[in-house]
């Protein structure tokens, strides 16, 4: 059976691209014939990021908004940056030619047979380009493509669609056979405002095991580092940089970020691209194999955390989407992994995981099942 895999745009996101080389894995294990739809957003020309550059500058100092400091960087400079993002994907994953704002007009040359959309925030109308492409509106009224879902997410408890994205999505909806969100939140919006019926299934991530990892992290010799506290923070903040500077002090350890050394903002200038430039997804992988404590405000940084066994703690990410993290830590019961300062209990350097990994295996079954009999395997 060959299966398109529709998920969110390229980003420059290791968990984004994991969930897809692990959701293709699975399916490949299976026998399965997958590809990963190669969605990306619209390139940014010189003229929209001088716009751009223009609208936020009078926002900040025009208007005094308190803006995000980041911005997309231009098509020439995300090829620099994301570079090892990009090889991985080329190397690791199948990936149809790439498709922009007419993504799916021509699907057909690939003759799937089934249509997995998920996993990740696919049904945040802020995250995608068309809503209604991650409900198959390209596909209305075709019984003889199989239509599921793996994992979506709304990323939030509330309702963000408006009222005719609502009932547009709720009849196309009903045209899937099987349906699986990744939040228990979500199961309750499908219900009440899609009219049908879902179930939860684990992120794909954690459809991998450690083992499976660290496999991809030893193909390419990346060394082991003693003594190591990794980070990955997506959103910087005081109270994030004092909770890692606590807990180094506490442990004695060395700090290792997931992310670059810089990023795009205001004061930055080209010269600084060396600095932005995204270390390989097997390096990032390696820093949960070597850690012995993580901070995170990332879903998958939470994900990984776990996956991996480590102790950690993580800082809700509300702009990011909150239920996520809530739902992933109620299962494992894990709440008391959330802090909101730096002035953490020191009890939490320290994780059994013996009952955890009893619920993760359950889980990891459940889902796998759940993926194989809606595609009829």
């Amino acid at each position: 059976m060959k299966i398109g895999i529709l998920t969110l745009p390229f980003i420059l996101n290791y968990g984004g691209i994991l969930l897809k080389y692990a959701l293709q894995t699975v399916l490949k294990r299976e026998g399965f014939d997958p590809y990963v739809i190669n969605l990306h957003y619209s390139p940014t020309t010189r003229m929209r990021f001088t716009a751009s550059l223009f609208k936020r500058w009078l926002l900040k100092n025009i208007f005094r908004k308190n803006i995000p400091p980041r911005i997309r960087p231009t098509k020439k400079e995300a090829l620099i940056v994301g570079n090892n993002l990009i090889r991985f994907e080329k190397e690791n994953i199948n990936l149809t030619k790439k498709f922009y704002k007419n993504i799916f007009k021509n699907t057909e040359e690939y003759a799937f047979d089934a249509f997995i959309v998920g996993s990740d925030q696919v049904w945040r109308p802020k995250y995608v380009p068309n809503l209604t492409s991650y409900f198959l509106d390209f596909l209305d009224g075709n019984n003889q493509v199989k239509k599921i879902t793996y994992a979506a997410s709304f990323g939030v408890d509330n309702w963000e669609f408006t009222a005719e994205e609502t009932i547009r999505c709720s009849a196309l909806v009903k045209q899937f056979s099987a349906i699986s969100v990744r939040e228990e939140s979500a199961i309750e919006l499908c219900k009440k405002y899609l009219n049908v019926e879902a179930i939860h299934a684990l992120d794909p991530t954690m459809l991998l095991k450690k083992e499976d990892y660290i496999n991809l992290v030893e193909k390419d010799n990346i060394p082991v580092r003693d003594n190591i506290l990794f980070s990955y923070i997506l959103d910087g903040s005081d109270k994030k940089n004092n909770a890692i500077q606590k807990a180094i002090k506490e442990l004695k350890l060395h700090h290792i970020s997931g992310m670059p050394s810089n990023s795009f903002a205001w004061k930055e200038s080209k010269k600084d691209l060396s600095d932005c430039i995204y270390s390989p997804v097997t390096e990032w992988l390696s820093g949960f194999r070597d850690a012995k404590f993580v901070i995170t405000d990332s879903f998958h940084g939470t994900m990984f955390s776990i996956i991996f066994n480590k102790p950690f703690v993580v800082f809700l990410n509300e702009h990011r989407g909150n239920a996520r993290f809530s739902s992933i830590l109620r299962l494992f019961n894990l709440e008391d992994r959330i802090i909101t300062s730096s002035d953490f209990n020191n009890k939490l350097f320290y994780l059994d995981y013996s009952e955890i990994n009893k619920k993760l295996e359950k889980e990891r079954d459940k889902s796998i099942a759940y993926l194989l009999n809606a595609l009829n395997y």
